[in-house]
């Protein structure tokens, strides 16, 4: 640890933390978008229209 502060010296620690920032900011809009393309984790739309059936339905009687 007695290293640590010659990296300090070497960059500056406002626009380290301003880059880590920007860096973590946009990894997390991106995961976030990646997470909505998919059908089981997009909290949003749900899934998709096409794939739900009505499968709980019980059958109409038959005509007398």
């Amino acid at each position: 640890m007695n290293g640590m502060w010659k990296i300090w010296t070497i960059f500056d620690p406002r626009r380290v933390l301003v880059a880590l920032s920007i860096f973590l900011f946009s990894l997390a809009i991106l995961i976030h978008f990646i997470l909505l393309s998919t059908d089981r984790f997009n909290w949003m739309d749900g899934p998709a229209a096409g794939r739900i059936t009505a499968s709980q339905n019980a059958p109409l009687p038959a005509p007398k």
